[in-house]
């Protein structure tokens, strides 16, 4: 057995000591006050948090006043982790052609895949490359409250200019219980509410959103129902976002919608502004349905990340459930490209119909 190293003593004279009570060093404990922490005396103080200068350095009406939102894609390495060059190569091509804002680690970028400090860390990553630049919402939502309180503290605290939000899915809870949970978050931030009964199977009826619409930091709905839907809200002073790519020119320019929080963007950014900014165009919006079409055949965002890899801006790697479309489906993207021009698309690069080999699927990153 290896013998133990032996070390000498040190000497007092080695250590720092906190002054000894005594009148000789004039130390007198009763002239210390305890003062209780901020967050065990007063409601809704989050924590961990910044200075309330830092937090609400956006205004929520800089949140309502945005037209065109990009749900951006997170691209992957090999082994798949993130791959943040092309990750800050997309959102560059975003911010080029007239993006305002993105959201981050939403469906499209595949937050329900990510765990909560890879999610934190490409919102921190995102406000500070390009949070001077556009604006930079966080998908902290979650169907656990207690997840998604922590989620936005921790958003808010790495500097995401507003948050969003989905009703909680497969535990479902009473109308109640919406109000509820949003109102726990709501006193972060800008926040906006995300309705998409698709994916929660629960809709977030108008009661809900006019029940919470008197709390200033509610920048607004992201709404999937429909435009009927959204003129309710824009009816009655409430701002609404299209999240629908196949509704969204009509819900800007007939029904009052502010913008639009896309997918279609992440490949044709500058057409998706011409809709929303130029005015009605049912030419354009025309043109592109084919493409909005492909692109919502299977659920999102499964063509995406095909055509983005056909595009060659991203490597082809999935991570599951997610797996690619087949060959087929790859043609008919090749030829929309064609269609509509590869000009307009983002990337420089050819697009080519990838080899089922060409892709790579990731279950353990």
């Amino acid at each position: 057995m290896a013998s133990l190293k032996s070390y000498r003593p040190l000497k007092e004279s080695t250590f720092s000591f906190f002054p000894r009570g005594s009148a000789d060093n004039n130390y007198n404990r009763r002239n210390v006050t305890w003062r209780s922490p901020r967050a065990a005396v007063l409601p809704n103080f989050h924590l961990p948090m910044r200075s309330y200068e830092v937090k609400n350095r956006t205004n929520v009406n800089d949140i309502k006043s945005l037209r065109l939102v990009t749900a951006v894609k997170t691209p992957y390495l090999p082994d798949g982790r993130f791959d943040l060059e092309a990750y800050d190569n997309l959102v560059n091509m975003q911010i080029a052609n007239g993006v305002e804002a993105i959201i981050v680690g939403g469906t499209t970028g595949e937050g329900q895949l990510m765990s909560w400090d890879e999610h934190i860390m490409l919102i921190g990553h995102t406000v500070n490359c390009f949070g001077g630049t556009i604006k930079v919402i966080g998908n902290t939502g979650s169907n656990s409250t207690r997840e998604a309180i922590h989620a936005t503290e921790q958003g808010f605290a790495v500097g995401m200019h507003a948050a969003l939000h989905i009703n909680p899915y497969y535990g479902k809870t009473s109308l109640e219980g919406l109000v509820a949970h949003f109102e726990s978050v709501l006193s972060m931030g800008p926040t906006i509410i995300y309705n998409v009964p698709s994916r929660t199977s629960q809709d977030i009826p108008p009661g809900v959103i006019h029940t919470i619409a008197h709390n200033t930091n509610l920048a607004g709905v992201k709404e999937c129902v429909g435009n009927d839907r959204i003129k309710q809200y824009t009816d009655n002073g409430i701002i609404a976002w299209s999240g629908n790519d196949d509704q969204c020119h009509d819900a800007r320019w007939g029904y009052g919608a502010t913008g639009v929080m896309s997918v279609a963007t992440n490949l044709i950014p500058r057409l998706m502004r011409q809709l929303m900014f130029e005015g009605k165009n049912i030419s354009l919006n025309s043109k592109l349905m084919p493409l909005i079409e492909w692109l919502f055949q299977e659920p999102n965002p499964i063509a995406l990340n095909t055509a983005m890899a056909q595009l060659g801006v991203v490597r082809p790697v999935f991570r599951l459930p997610y797996v690619p479309l087949p060959v087929a489906k790859r043609v008919e993207f090749v030829n929309l490209v064609k269609q509509i021009g590869r000009e307009n698309f983002i990337g420089d690069k050819e697009v080519q119909v990838l080899d089922d080999d060409d892709f790579i699927l990731v279950g353990r990153y």
